[in-house]
C-alpha cells in the first residue's frame, strides 16, 4: 500500500512541481526582463527630459550651436543609438543632430519624443536600443528553457518511474499472467496491490481466473466425460452388431456406422453426410440387396417419421436376407433406424416353429399341429361338412423295442409314418402323437364309407412284413374312429371318443378298428371312477391279502403260500386283481400296492411254521426303478422273516423289458438270500433263453397247460419237458390250477414238486390259515385227501 501511495506521489506531484516550477521561472525572468526595459526606458526619458529643458529657444535659434551638444550627451549611454530635434510640421527637418549624425535611416526599436519650448512645434527625437535587455531576456529565456528541458527531462522521468510502479508493473503482471494463461492453458494470477485501481483490477482479475479455472476444470470434467461417452459411443457405434443409420428431414443421411455398410455393401461416398436415401437405395437395388418391395419401403418410411414411438418392421430383401429394422422418429423431422440381420433368427425361429409342430422323428405333424389342423377341418364341419378322426396305435411294437432296441424301434416308427402317408390324401392329416401311437384327419370325404375303406388300408399296408437292418419285423394296428359331426365338433371330444374306440379295439384283439359307440364313453366314465377309488383305497386301508397254498407232493404238505391281493370296495365288494392291476400299472400305483403287499404277506408270514415260505407276486413295472429292492429288504426288516422264505414270483414279460436291468435286480434279491420264480412259464416269447440268462428257484407251470389233463398228448409232453427241465437245472416245479385228483396223480407221475389250485384250497385270509396248517397230505394214498377238499 505505502509503496502505491509513493508511486501516485510521484506520479502525480513531482510532474506537476516541476512544470510549477519551470512557469515560475518562466514568469520570474519576463518580469525581471520587463522591468529591465521599463529602467532603460525611464533612464533615457529622464536623460532626453532633462536635455530637452535646457534647450531653449535661443539656442535653436542662434546658431544651432548648443543645441548638439546637449543633445550629443544623451548618445553617453549606450542604449541610445541616435538622438535629434525635428519640427513636427515638416516631420523631417532635422534642427540639431550631435556629431552630424541624425536618426536619417536609423530604425531602432524604441522612440522617444520630446517637445521642446518652441512655437515650430519642435520635438527631441531619441532612438535607443533594448539590446542588453534583450540579450539578458534572451539569457534569461535560454536559462529558463534549459531549466525547463531539465525540468520536463526530470518530469518525464519522473513519471515514468512513477508510471512504471504505479502503472507499468500492474499491467505488466496482468499482462505475463494473461500470456501465461494464454500460452500453457493455466491460469495465473496477478499480485493484489492496494485499494486503488489496480488493486482493484488485479482483484477482479484474480476473481475472473479462479472462476475461469474453476470452469475450466468442470469444462475439462466435463469434456472429459463427453470424450469418454463418445469414445464409448463411437466403439458402440462401430462394434454394435446392429447396422445404424441416421438421415435429415430431407432423407439425407447424417451418419451410419461400418456395420450398416457392411450389411449392404456401400461404398464410401454413399456413407458421407447429405447422400440422398433413395442414392443409397438405387445402389442396394444394383447390388440386388434392397427390399423386395421397394415402393412399400419407402412408403412405410414416411408413414412412421410421422409417427411419435419406435416402431420395429421385418423387410425381405431381394438376396433372401430378412432384415430387422427398428424405426425412431427424431424431433427435428428426422429417424435413427437400427438394421438387424435376423435371417438366421429367422430360419432358426421357423425350425423351432417347425419342430414345435412336427415330431423329429417321423418329421410328421404331432399333437399340437394335428389340434391346429382339426380345429380349422371342424370349422368347415359347421358348414355342413364331415370329417373322420381315426386314433392308431401300434400292435407288439413294445415288443420290438424291447427284443431288437430303440434304434429299430425309431426306424419301424419311420417306415410306419411313410407307409401311412401312402395311405391318405394330400388334404389329410397324419400326426403322430409320441410312443407308437398315430391320429389322422380325413376331410371332404362320404362317411362312414371312406373312413372305413381308409381304416382297413392302414390295417393291411402297416401290418405287413418290415425289413429293418437285416431284422424281420410284423406288427399290427388298432384303429378307434370318431365322426364329426356325428360323435361331436369339439377337438377333444372327438380325441376322447377316438381314443375310446381304439381302447374297444384293442380289448377286442387288437389288429382290427372300431366306431365309437355311446356306450364306450359310459365305461371309460366307470373306469375313471374305478381311479378315482384305487387312488383312496391304499389310505382307506381297504386292500387284504388272501393266501392260497402249495402243496409239496413228495412230502405231503403244505410247502408255501401265494400272497394273492383282494380289494374290498366299498361300493362294489370285493374285487379280484385282474380288476384293477391293470389299473394300478396304467397310473402308476403299483409300486406303492405291491411294497404294501410285501410289507403286509411278510408280517403275517412270520406267524406261520418255519418250514413254510411266503410266494408274492411282482409286476414288471415294479422293476422299473431300485426301489423295489429297498421294498424287500424293508418288507424283511419289518417282520423279522428271513429271506430264505420269501419267494418272489415274477412272469415272462418282466425280462421283456430293460434284461439288463431287471437280471441286475434280480441278483441284489438273489444277494438278499430271496428265492425267484419263473410264473407262467410256457406263455412267453423266449422262456428258455431266460433261464440261461438268470438261475431260477422255481418254474410254475401255467395253469393252460393243467386244463387238459390227464388226457392231452401235447400238454402232458410239455408238462413233462418241463419237469424234466427243471429237475435237470435243479429247479423246483409247480403246476397251477389243480382242481380234480386226476390231473394231481398226473402231476405226481410227471414228476412235478408242487401242485396248487381249487382241489386244496381257494385264496383265503390270513385268519382262515389255522385249519390248513394243521393238515398234512399222508404218505398212503388218496384217502388222506379230503380233509383238504372240506377245508
Amino acid at each position: 500500500m505505502r509503496a502505491s501511495v509513493y508511486s501516485k506521489f510521484v506520479l502525480y506531484s513531482v510532474p506537476l512541481f516541476v512544470i510549477l516550477s519551470a512557469l515560475g521561472l518562466f514568469l520570474s525572468a519576463e518580469y525581471a526582463t520587463r522591468n529591465a526595459l521599463d529602467e532603460v526606458t525611464a533612464r533615457i526619458g529622464s536623460h532626453a527630459g532633462r536635455v530637452a529643458g535646457l534647450i531653449s529657444r535661443s539656442q535653436l535659434e542662434a546658431g544651432r550651436g548648443g543645441a548638439p551638444d546637449l543633445i550629443s550627451t544623451l548618445l553617453s549611454d549606450r542604449a541610445v543609438q541616435c538622438a535629434e530635434i525635428r519640427l513636427s510640421a515638416s516631420g523631417a527637418a532635422v534642427i540639431a543632430a550631435p556629431r552630424g549624425v541624425g536618426c536619417l535611416g536609423q530604425e531602432s526599436a524604441h522612440k522617444l519624443e520630446l517637445p521642446l519650448a518652441d512655437p515650430r512645434g519642435a520635438t527631441l527625437v531619441v532612438r535607443f536600443t533594448t539590446d542588453e535587455v534583450d540579450e539578458e531576456r534572451r539569457a534569461r529565456r535560454e536559462f529558463t528553457l534549459l531549466v525547463m528541458a531539465f525540468g520536463f527531462v526530470l518530469a518525464t522521468a519522473t513519471t515514468a518511474f512513477g508510471f512504471r510502479r504505479a502503472v507499468g508493473r500492474p499491467l505488466g503482471s496482468l499482462l505475463s499472467a494473461i500470456r501465461q494463461t494464454s500460452a500453457t492453458g493455466r491460469y495465473y494470477l496477478v499480485p493484489e496491490g492496494g485499494r486503488d485501481e489496480f488493486g482493484v483490477v488485479a482483484k477482479a482479475f484474480n476473481a475472473m481466473q479462479r472462476q475461469l479455472q474453476e470452469k475450466s476444470e468442470h469444462l475439462s470434467v466435463a469434456l472429459g466425460q463427453l470424450q469418454t461417452q463418445n469414445e464409448r459411443f463411437n466403439a458402440a457405434l462401430a462394434n454394435m452388431p446392429h447396422g445404424l443409420c441416421m438421415f435429415d428431414l430431407h432423407k439425407r443421411l447424417v451418419v451410419c456406422n461400418a456395420r450398416y455398410t457392411e450389411m449392404y455393401g456401400l461404398p464410401e461416398h454413399l456413407t458421407c453426410p447429405s447422400t440422398p436415401l433413395l442414392d443409397i437405395l438405387q445402389f442396394r437395388g444394383e447390388a440386388g440387396n434392397a427390399p423386395v418391395h421397394l415402393d412399400t419401403y419407402t412408403n412405410q418410411h414416411e408413414e412412421l417419421a410421422r409417427r411419435a414411438d419406435t416402431t420395429a418392421f421385418n423387410c425381405k430383401l431381394e438376396d433372401g436376407r430378412t432384415i430387422r429394422i427398428s424405426h425412431r422418429p427424431m424431433s427435428d423431422g428426422g429417424y435413427v433406424a437400427a438394421h438387424e440381420d435376423i435371417t438366421e433368427i429367422v430360419r432358426v425361429e421357423a425350425q423351432i416353429s417347425y419342430m414345435a409342430h412336427h415330431d423329429t422323428l417321423t418329421d410328421l405333424p404331432n399333437r399340437l399341429l394335428f389340434r391346429k389342423k382339426l380345429e380349422g377341418a371342424l370349422m368347415q364341419v359347421r358348414r355342413n361338412a364331415q370329417l373322420g378322426v381315426l386314433y392308431l396305435d401300434l400292435d407288439q411294437f413294445k415288443a420290438v423295442n424291447d427284443t431288437l432296441g430303440h434304434p429299430i424301434g425309431d426306424a419301424l416308427l419311420q417306415a410306419v409314418a411313410e407307409r401311412l402317408r401312402g395311405c391318405v390324401r394330400d388334404t389329410d392329416t397324419v400326426a403322430r402323437f409320441g410312443g407308437d401311437e398315430f391320429a389322422i384327419v380325413q376331410v371332404g370325404t362320404e362317411q362312414p364309407y371312406h373312413t372305413t375303406e381308409l381304416a382297413q388300408r392302414i390295417i393291411e399296408r402297416l401290418s405287413a412284413p418290415y425289413d429293418l437292418n437285416g431284422h424281420h419285423v410284423v406288427i399290427g394296428v388298432s384303429v378307434g374312429i370318431a365322426l364329426a359331426p356325428n360323435d361331436g365338433i369339439d377337438p377333444d371330444h372327438l380325441l376322447k371318443a377316438a381314443d375310446m374306440a381304439l381302447y374297444r379295439a384293442k380289448a377286442d384283439g387288437r389288429g382290427t378298428f372300431r366306431y365309437f359307440e355311446p356306450d364306450m364313453d359310459a365305461k371309460m366314465q366307470a373306469r375313471r371312477v374305478l381311479e378315482l377309488d384305487l387312488r383312496k383305497a391304499l389310505l382307506n386301508g381297504e386292500f387284504e391279502v388272501y393266501y392260497q397254498p402249495l402243496i409239496n407232493i413228495a412230502e405231503d404238505r403244505v410247502s408255501c403260500f401265494e400272497a394273492l391281493l383282494r380289494w374290498n370296495h366299498p361300493l362294489r365288494g370285493q374285487l379280484l386283481p385282474d380288476d384293477f392291476i391293470s389299473l394300478a400299472e396304467e397310473i402308476g400305483l403299483i409300486s406303492q400296492i405291491g411294497a404294501w403287499v410285501l410289507r403286509q404277506a411278510a408280517m403275517d408270514a412270520a406267524e406261520w411254521l418255519d418250514d413254510i415260505r411266503l410266494a408274492v407276486n411282482l409286476s414288471s413295472a415294479q422293476f422299473k426303478g431300485l426301489g423295489l429292492v429297498q421294498d424287500v429288504v424293508v418288507a424283511l426288516e419289518a417282520s423279522g422273516l428271513p429271506a430264505s422264505r420269501l419267494e418272489l414270483e415274477i412272469t415272462e414279460t418282466v425280462m421283456l423289458h430293460d434284461t439288463g436291468n431287471t437280471l441286475a435286480i434280480l441278483h441284489k434279491l438273489r444277494e438278499l438270500g430271496v428265492r425267484i420264480s419263473m410264473d407262467d412259464f410256457g406263455t412267453g416269447y423266449s422262456s428258455l433263453s431266460y433261464l440261461r440268462k438268470f438261475p431260477f428257484d422255481k418254474i410254475k407251470i401255467d395253469r393252460s397247460f393243467i386244463g387238459d389233463l390227464p388226457g392231452g398228448g401235447d400238454a402232458v409232453a410239455i408238462i413233462k419237458a418241463i419237469s424234466g427241465l427243471g429237475a435237470s437245472l435243479g429247479m423246483t416245479t409247480t403246476a397251477e390250477g389243480v382242481e380234480n385228483w386226476a390231473q394231481l396223480d398226473k402231476l405226481r407221475l410227471e414228476g412235478c414238486t408242487e401242485v396248487q389250485g381249487y382241489l386244496f384250497s381257494p385264496a383265503r385270509p390270513a385268519s382262515q390259515l389255522a385249519d390248513l396248517l394243521s393238515y398234512a397230505l399222508g404218505s398212503k394214498g388218496r384217502g388222506h385227501m379230503g380233509p383238504y377238499r372240506a377245508v
